[in-house]
């Protein structure tokens, strides 16, 4: 959701926090703010829109110089994206400075009693209570050195919901303190310095050198004393140190003129990374992150995929490669509906959650549903030290490098890869598949990277069609099997980033209703499975090119090498390398991601941070 940034150390914290906030926009790009602390005085400033728009603002007015800055990158929630609403909030009386990701569940009687007690608020967020309860809590605290983290403390036992706070003073001008609850939070350390920020591309380009934050705790950050990590009641917790695995030139657009261009480029590199060292000596299956044992594998009787968005299909399908290889029932669900009706979980239960940022809260408070339940949990997740990961039984790393782009596309494809390692994994483990079996499919996974690059040395014609369509309402995708899930995701691509209502259907749903939308000039985009996939289905889907087309539709169709059957019918023929059926969207997907980033392109959008949207959704 929003972008935060913290610094305390030797460089100048204004620079080090414009920097930080500037990889950090794709979390939220409706308001930006910075505060830093400078000879006693806690100066802040604010500006709604885009960081260029702080950034001018800064340029006309400059900030004084610091050693201590906080700062801040908005997705809006409660309030809309103005001036008044951007972070950091300030304390009535100008000293104590809050920035905020998240939601507070009891502002409306938090904000109420401040009022009663005769604070004006200024803004209409739920983020400003954080900000008088910290200076009212500061005001009745003893003196001492930790008297401001004391003070957060005392604040965070008293709210709910989920957040990450980060506060300075000017009566403590050498101090940060944050604290999160679901939400995230890491801290960097360096040579004598350190930072706090919502994800570790706010300081990569300064160290590599990371702490996990844990659930329910509070940072302090002092100059000359250093790091300190408590519980909400005040217990010192150790925090967990781990090296960040990616650098600075990782988060950089290398030429592109986008980073999601730049992503979908990096998706052969990125697929082999999500595959590197999973096959063992004698041809097995080697899943070393996976912390469950073969005992509990064998003993799953049903699995659940959880996700939200994209993730949510990969989910979907994950379920025709899990359940054709262990033969386990698997059943798929949207990560916000799946607590709320009462699904049947016990100690039998798999219950695999997907996430690219670790922190998608409604993925995470399934995970945590399905723990009360006793089911067991499987992540698979790209981030190091999420919270996800951290609160499952076992993970999946994806090692698919920062993903910038708002829209997700070797995210997307690398969570694919690891549902199949997954998948591969439990019918090894349960004697569904021979080694020689499991390490033929993985030898078919292997060939993924290269088909990868094929499809993307091929796009010019994509590119062009892309400029083609830029104009039209309504665009339909249409797929069957494994290429239904490859349809919605095309059809969610191109919602995302070109604001085009598009819808992606079940093929043999055609005739029960969609095909009513199909007019004259209509684009239908149509994912054609192999010739040779199961019980004819891809006759059928020749069936439905032959319906549409009748009806006036344009047809532009995917098909693999070799496939003559849908020539006559496609007004645009998109080909794609013969792949096995199971991983066929691995390739299928690709042309769709750079048709959606095209069409979005030519109709003059961003194409990195589309309207009304953030790269991880940390609020329900």
């Amino acid at each position: 959701m929003c972008g935060i940034v913290g610094y305390v150390g030797p460089q100048d914290a204004r620079d080090v926090v414009l920097e930080g906030l500037r990889r950090l926009e794709y979390r939220g790009y409706d308001s930006a703010g910075i505060a830093v602390v400078a000879d006693g005085t806690l100066t802040a400033v604010k500006k709604a829109g885009k960081l260029a728009n702080l950034e001018k603002v800064l340029a006309e007015q400059p900030l004084p110089a610091a050693t201590i800055g906080i700062g801040h990158t908005r997705w809006a929630t409660h309030g809309g994206p103005t001036d008044r609403n951007a972070h950091p909030h300030l304390s009535a009386d100008g000293t104590v400075a809050v920035i905020h990701n998240g939601i507070i569940e009891n502002f409306a009687a938090l904000r109420a009693e401040c009022e009663a007690a005769g604070v004006e608020f200024t803004s209409d967020t739920d983020s400003e209570v954080a900000a008088h309860l910290l200076a009212a809590a500061y005001e009745a605290g003893a003196e001492g050195q930790s008297r401001l983290a004391d003070a957060m403390r005392v604040v965070c036992r008293r709210l709910e919901g989920a957040f990450t706070l980060v506060a300075t003073s000017a009566s403590e001008p050498d101090t940060l303190v944050a604290a999160r609850r679901s939400s995230p939070l890491v801290v960097g350390v360096g040579d004598g310095e350190y930072f706090l920020g919502s994800d570790v591309a706010a300081f990569i380009s300064h160290t590599r050198e990371a702490r996990e934050l844990g659930q329910d705790q509070v940072v302090e950050i002092d100059r000359y004393r250093g790091l300190s990590v408590t519980d909400f009641a005040g217990n010192a917790v150790e925090p967990t140190s781990y090296t960040v695995d990616w650098d600075a030139e990782a988060a950089e657009k290398g030429g592109y003129d986008w980073f999601m261009l730049k992503e979908i480029a990096e998706q052969p590199q990125a697929i082999a990374d999500t595959l590197l060292g999973r096959l063992g000596a004698h041809g097995e299956l080697v899943l070393d992150e996976v912390r469950l044992s073969d005992e509990e594998l064998r003993d799953v009787d049903k699995i659940f995929v959880v996700a939200c968005g994209t993730a949510y299909h990969a989910g979907l399908i994950a379920k025709y490669a899990i359940e054709h290889w262990t033969r386990i029932p698997v059943e798929v669900e949207v990560a916000s509906e799946f607590r709320y009706r009462d699904p049947v979980l016990d100690r039998s239960t798999l219950v695999i959650v997907i996430s690219q940022s670790g922190e998608t809260m409604d993925t995470l408070m399934a995970l945590r549903h399905a723990k009360e339940q006793k089911a067991r949990v499987l992540a698979i997740c790209n981030a190091n030290g999420s919270t996800i990961p951290r609160e499952s039984d076992a993970v999946l790393y994806t090692h698919a490098g920062p993903e910038i782009a708002v829209a997700s596309t070797k995210g997307f494809l690398t969570q694919l890869v690891a549902c199949y390692l997954v998948g591969l994994f439990l019918a090894q483990v349960r004697g569904m598949k021979y080694e020689d079996e499991v390490a033929a499919i993985v030898a078919d996974l292997r060939k993924l990277p290269d088909a990868v690059a094929e499809v993307l040395s091929g796009m010019d014609e994509v590119r062009a069609l892309a400029r083609e369509l830029a104009d039209a309402n309504t665009i339909l995708f249409l797929g069957r099997h494994v290429g239904f899930p490859v349809a919605l995701e095309g059809a969610l691509k191109l919602k995302e980033l070109a604001y085009i209502h598009a819808e992606g259907f079940a093929a043999g749903e055609l005739k029960h209703g969609p095909i009513a939308v199909v007019d004259k000039g209509t684009p239908v985009i149509v994912i054609v499975p192999s010739p040779r996939s199961r019980e004819s289905v891809h006759g059928k889907v020749v069936s439905n090119i032959q319906e549409v087309r009748a009806r006036g539709a344009r047809t532009i169709v995917i098909a693999e090498e070799g496939d003559e059957d849908v020539v006559p019918y496609a007004d645009h023929l998109i080909r794609v390398p013969r792949t096995p059926t199971l991983l066929a969207p691995v390739v299928t997907t690709v042309p769709l991601q750079v048709l959606a980033c095209e069409i979005a392109d030519t109709r003059g959008l961003d194409v990195d941070q589309p309207r009304n949207l953030a790269k991880s959704v940390t609020v329900e």
